[in-house]
């Protein structure tokens, strides 16, 4: 039986076969040195870790490639090996299994992503009838407060779940994330008063916001190299589809008054599913790998990957692991100067995402859409819901082949666009005859836009770029700035736009998209096609 060495412009990178034969004969390993020249990525750095101890001897490498997937074209050069080796496969034939078998566990995943979008739509809808029957409709503080709570909830839930996930894993913390969500949505339901309302609300918003931290994280680290884009960006078509959902939910209020319990209450059966699911799927090899539980890591690699991918993950992850082989960070550590710069990169792309106005637009797409003729509120919402969720779609189709960072520049790019005719549509009076078609225009091609980069790619890209001993909490991090300043907007917005005008602030919303792009461009990295231990070594030496 043969192996296969694939001879790189770079240098030498063991194939499979050879590399499962290594581990059984680790003195058939010699050294070689391992040369990568790609441009664009640690600015084509040249760079040598010496004496890597992968378990089968000193390996000297440099940016060593990712045995996931490789970039580079090689040659192949039949080199004879020991008839214990595995048996060729078609590596087309392996991924596609590999893909095919993490798709369950994305979806149970994604479960938490569809409870996120509806808990954060479904109080639009019932907020007029769930006041009746409580006795606050004249009451518009007490109303407000129950729609921001869940934000409250959701700000503490981001920045406990990355710790969470650190300490008991990403399936248990899935587990005990379905008790805020189900017991949240329970007592919603049956609130007989304003404060049961609240407290349910606060239980449901910390439960989305550990999931929201959680479902990129756990997605990210399962899925294979060349569909984690893909796959990582479902996160956000299922967070829009769980919006969608909501507003489905509400067509029955008109007719049924008192159908705004059911609306809470039916998120009880995608939580409890949620955690009935993730009694059955695997935990995160890298998450078990740095906890030292190797016997399981390889059980969970065979679940998610097929056995015949175990002994080039294990590699992939020894490799990696000599650059993270300190215990987990501590919250001051994410402060340091070793990791401050990638840190607030996350932190800066979830602050763009919400300066750049996205929940302006929602808010005012009822209005705008009324302006120009369309009296429903239903119709104006489904036609938003339904540009979010054909953007994602799109979004997911293109992050694996036109990488992440170039979505981010043509997201933010339209958003700034939109945002401009937006503005020029409030205030330019030679286009008052146009105004109200123009309006839903820009409308319509911002959430688009949106849809395609600066909502699904921040999630995604975090998980990424953050080493794994500081993945977690640096996540949770990033997402409680998204949640901070989501409050903080919510609550500042309306007497903004009563002191300046919505045309200045629409002007204000796309001057920060423009500067997200030139942020973009000079300080985000491209991590299409690679793993996450070859991002992470790459930062490391860079």
């Amino acid at each position: 039986m043969q192996s296969v060495v694939a001879v790189s412009k770079g240098g030498l990178a063991i194939s499979t076969s050879s590399a499962a034969t290594a581990i059984r004969n680790p003195r058939r390993i010699r050294r070689v040195s391992l040369m990568s020249e790609r441009q664009g990525f640690c600015s084509g750095a040249r760079k040598v870790v010496s004496e890597l101890n992968l378990g089968l001897g000193p390996v000297e490498m440099a940016n060593v490639q990712g045995i996931f997937r490789s970039r580079d074209r090689a040659r192949y050069i039949p080199v004879h090996a020991s008839s214990g080796d595995l048996e060729d496969v078609p590596s087309s034939k392996l991924e596609k299994k590999s893909s095919a078998s993490v798709l369950p566990y994305v979806a149970v995943a994604c479960l938490g992503a569809i409870l996120f979008g509806y808990h954060l739509g479904v109080v639009n809808g019932a907020l007029e009838y769930l006041a009746k029957d409580l006795g606050i409709a004249e009451n518009t503080v007490l109303q407000g407060w129950i729609v921001s709570t869940s934000l409250a909830g959701a700000t503490v839930g981001s920045f406990t779940g990355g710790a969470l996930a650190d300490k008991f894993g990403r399936t248990k913390t899935f587990i005990l994330d379905s008790i805020p969500l189900a017991i949240g949505a329970f007592l919603s339901a049956t609130s007989q008063d304003v404060r049961t309302m609240i407290i349910g609300r606060l239980l449901a918003g910390v439960g989305i916001g550990i999931s929201s931290a959680l479902v990129p994280l756990y997605i990210s680290e399962i899925s294979p190299t060349e569909i984690r884009g893909a796959l990582g960006s479902i996160n956000q078509l299922f967070i829009c589809i769980g919006i969608l959902v909501a507003l489905v939910a509400g067509l029955p209020l008109a007719g049924n008054p008192a159908w705004w319990r059911s609306m809470f209450g039916i998120a009880v059966i995608p939580s409890i599913l949620l955690a009935l699911g993730m009694l059955f799927s695997p935990e995160s090899p890298r998450w078990l790998f740095q906890q030292g539980k190797i016997t399981e890591t390889e059980t969970a690699i065979k679940r998610l990957y097929g056995k015949e991918k175990v002994a080039e993950i294990m590699l992939e992850l020894k490799a990696g692991s000599v650059s993270s082989t300190e215990p987990d960070a501590n919250w001051l550590d994410l402060f340091s100067k070793r990791y401050w710069k990638v840190v607030s990169v996350g932190a800066a792309l979830f602050l763009f995402q919400q300066l750049a106005g996205i929940n302006a637009v929602v808010y005012y797409s009822t209005s705008v859409f009324r302006k120009a003729g369309i009296a429903s509120d239903v119709a104006a919402s489904a036609l938003v819901g339904a540009a979010n969720v054909f953007g994602t779609a799109i979004a997911s189709s293109l992050m694996d082949k036109k990488g992440r960072k170039s979505l981010l520049v043509t997201s933010f790019t339209g958003m700034a666009a939109s945002m401009l005719l937006l503005s020029l549509s409030a205030s330019w009076k030679a286009l008052a005859p146009y105004a109200g078609t123009l309006a839903v225009t820009g409308t319509v091609l911002y959430v688009l836009s949106f849809s395609l980069g600066a909502g699904p790619v921040p999630a995604l890209l975090l998980p990424e770029i953050f080493a794994s001993r500081i993945r977690a909490k640096a996540v949770s991090l990033s997402l409680g700035m998204h949640w901070v300043s989501n409050f903080v907007i919510g609550l500042y917005f309306l007497s903004v736009v009563n002191k300046f005008g919505i045309s200045v602030v629409y002007l204000g919303f796309s001057s920060v998209c423009v500067l997200a792009v030139l942020y973009i461009l000079g300080n985000v990295v491209e991590t299409k096609g690679r793993s996450l231990e070859e991002i992470e070594r790459c930062f490391c030496i860079c």
